[in-house]
């Protein structure tokens, strides 16, 4: 068992990583829960139901997909667990990926002006960024994740035997995020090195204990860009990197085209590509950053016209209307924030 605890200012939490049957992980989360609610992906009940066992009535089975990340379900959410007479000393479990995760998240952040919540995600990218930071959102018509709180959780349980039955494209959405850490890490200010970017290229990443290392290295990097700023006023920043025009792509499409690692993926390819543009790095170190993205061989996403894009980019909830915040690399696993107005985005994105 590998447990990371993370400290915020309002609470310390857990996050154990432990590869046992999934039986037994179902003792430990509700061994001492009375009155609770679970929010569950309707794939991992459908695959993890009987070993999970959760009495029907406490279960709120969610559809999958980001479009289902909505205020509609917030409010059933809601309405299930007043049925149940949750208290102010209940808990919602979320079992599931992302989406799972944000939306339980945030209906406990609000119910009775926060309840306890627990997280147990079952897909690599819910494993190794959204489960961990305390941030619970829903979708708009707007945009992405532009309503939510920050709302640390009681504890996080990860165990990589759900990941054996992700499909190779859910799996490498995951990788999307492990890549962007290995981009960040000197600039996350972990109290040692952990080489993620070396690891990439080493090891059998699907091997069990490979994941839970995997896992390990990017938790412990959130870790220590949470702690230094839990509300995303400066540190935090850096872990939104190639997310502005990963988010820009995702909306474009309608949340339907492109999982959200690959959307990332080709955040982070435009954000060389500028970094490159605006002298911040050598093309060295571009070459070397595009021979890992290409490694995992991520869905080719086009280019999309810049002036939508820009127009997408311009409502990101970083973004203050007149300027865009990028994140963007200035040198080896080093990334700085860059308030950019539209016009010098469109004028290095036509050079």
């Amino acid at each position: 068992m590998i447990e990371v605890k993370i400290k915020s200012e309002e609470k310390s939490y857990p996050i154990i990583i432990e590869n046992e049957a999934i039986s037994d992980l179902r003792e430990k989360i509700f061994a001492n829960l009375e009155n609770y609610l679970v929010v569950i992906s309707a794939k991992v009940e459908k695959l993890y139901g009987k070993q999970l066992n959760i009495p029907k009535e406490r279960k709120f089975v969610l559809k999958d997909g980001e479009k289902e990340k909505n205020f509609k379900n917030f409010k059933k959410i809601l309405d299930h667990a007043l049925k149940l007479k949750l208290t102010r000393k209940s808990t919602i479990v979320a079992i599931g990926g992302g989406v799972v995760g944000d939306l339980a998240g945030f209906c406990a952040s609000t119910y009775m002006r926060g309840i306890d919540f627990i997280q147990v995600p079952t897909t690599l990218l819910a494993c190794v960024d959204s489960s961990v930071g305390g941030k619970t959102a829903i979708d708009t018509s707007f945009g992405k994740n532009l309503i939510g709180t920050f709302y640390q959780p009681k504890a996080v349980y990860i165990n990589p035997r759900f990941l054996k039955t992700l499909d190779e494209r859910q799996f490498k959405t995951g990788l999307g995020e492990v890549i962007k850490y290995s981009f960040i890490e000197k600039s996350c200010m972990y109290e040692e090195e952990l080489n993620l970017t070396n690891f990439l290229n080493t090891e059998d990443i699907r091997d069990e204990k490979v994941l839970a290392k995997l896992i390990e290295i990017c938790i412990k990097l959130k870790k220590s860009v949470v702690e230094k700023d839990e509300k995303e006023s400066s540190l935090r920043r850096i872990l939104n990197f190639g997310h502005t025009y990963g988010h820009a792509v995702e909306k474009i499409t309608n949340y339907k085209k492109f999982t959200h690692g690959e959307a990332v993926v080709e955040g982070m390819r435009f954000a060389f590509e500028l970094a490159l543009k605006q002298n911040l790095i050598d093309k060295n170190y571009k070459f070397l950053a595009d021979d890992i993205m290409k490694k995992f061989d991520f869905r080719k996403i086009p280019k999309y016209k810049m002036e939508k894009m820009i127009e997408l980019m311009l409502m990101d909830k970083k973004s203050n209307g007149k300027t865009i915040t990028f994140i963007l690399p200035t040198g080896y696993s080093t990334v700085d924030a860059f308030d950019l107005s539209a016009d010098s985005i469109y004028m290095a994105s036509s050079k």
